[in-house]
């Protein structure tokens, strides 16, 4: 499972500097607005030491890790739901990824021009919300006119789906994003193809300069976001783009006495993209053999099965069982075959839910 994610932020913030780090992909930044027209992609490999520990126990020809896909979208500007800057482009391209990482500017300079004029977070992030709130206010209420003339026929699906619309269209029209809304599965199943931007589930990363990284809670900006995150029940990464773009350009012993000088234990990548595991409820499990060791990114509370799945449909299709050791009972065994001989390799059913660190080998039949 790719997991897309949108950079978002106004103009000048630092996105495409934290996405040129994060990617090395060279996006084009800059010091005007609207620098970023056209979304760029960049996809980068998934940190994860348990790989790198179970191909020095099984020395396979191949380590292949889970992707994570960035997409850096325009700057967004007050009045982008009613077409200005790029308006309903910026959104369009929003409504295609799974989360988004909204990028706060929680640094002084006065080199770099702030869009509003003068910093305030706080009034950042309520610009970037109320655009997503607009623009989803204008697609229920449409959606609603359609709906409301099928309803009158008494068709139950349409009278279903109309009661969500209006529970989603007051909290907008109040201000109030559509993950406030209780949905159960059936309903969000049922709203699935408006692809609502403030359904989607928010993790602001606070940009700050290199000087305050050690120390980001201290930094009065950062504390506003993450009184607005608290309440929105949303998780804050702080990261420095600029130290970002300098940990790229570093390797091995280089990298960690940069990391150990700034008072780092790991890059905000790695921190990103934990913070997005844990937002979308995704874990990773292995598949371990002399040709490849690869990680695997699913959903939390997947089983057996429809993990096989992410494989090949014909794993999915022809499953048996799933052979199935834990990483910490391969490390604890120092190899497959001890484990096997200390009872540690597990044989699960179809109604298995495969955890976060397994590692497994699927028996099919097609």
């Amino acid at each position: 499972m790719a997991l897309a994610t949108g950079i978002v932020g106004l103009p000048n913030v630092g996105k495409s500097t934290l996405f040129n780090a994060i990617t090395q992909a060279g996006a084009e930044s800059a010091n005007y607005p609207f620098c970023t027209i056209d979304p760029n992609v960049g996809v980068v490999d998934v940190p994860d030491e348990r790989l790198e520990k179970i191909a020095e126990i099984v020395h396979p020809q191949k380590i292949t890790p889970t992707s994570f896909r960035f997409v850096d979208i325009a700057g967004l500007v007050k009045g982008a739901s009613q077409g200005e800057g790029l308006g309903n482009k910026f959104l369009s391209h929003i409504r295609e990824v799974d989360a988004i990482i909204h990028v706060v500017r929680c640094f002084e300079d006065e080199n770099i021009t702030h869009v509003a004029g003068k910093m305030n977070p706080a009034g950042d992030i309520e610009t970037i919300n109320l655009e997503l709130v607009l623009a989803d206010l204008e697609t229920v209420e449409k959606r609603l006119d359609r709906v409301a003339r099928t309803r009158k026929s008494g068709d139950k699906e349409a009278i279903h789906e109309y009661d969500i619309l209006v529970r989603l269209q007051k909290a907008l029209a109040d201000g109030k994003p559509a993950r406030s809304v209780e949905l159960d599965a059936d309903e969000r199943k049922t709203i699935k193809s408006l692809n609502l931007l403030t359904l989607k589930n928010m993790l602001y990363a606070a940009n700050v300069s290199e000087s305050d990284i050690a120390h980001p809670e201290e930094n009065p900006y950062v504390q506003q976001v993450m009184e607005i995150a608290a309440e929105e029940g949303a998780e804050v990464v702080p990261i420095s783009a600029q130290v970002e773009a300098e940990i790229v350009e570093l390797e091995g012993e280089e990298r960690k006495m940069f990391f150990e000088e700034l008072g780092l234990k790991s890059s905000g990548l790695d921190r990103l993209v934990a913070a997005a595991y844990r937002l979308l409820g995704l874990i990773t499990y292995f598949t371990a053999g002399e040709k490849e060791v690869r990680a695997w990114t699913i959903r939390e509370g997947t089983k057996a099965p429809q993990a096989a799945g992410v494989i090949h449909t014909d794993f999915e299709r022809g499953f048996i069982r799933a052979e199935v050791m834990s990483y910490a009972d391969l490390m604890s065994a120092g190899s497959v075959a001890g484990a096997r001989e200390k009872g540690l390799l597990r044989l699960e059913g179809k109604d298995y839910i495969v955890q976060d660190g397994d590692i497994i080998t699927f028996r099919f039949n097609v």
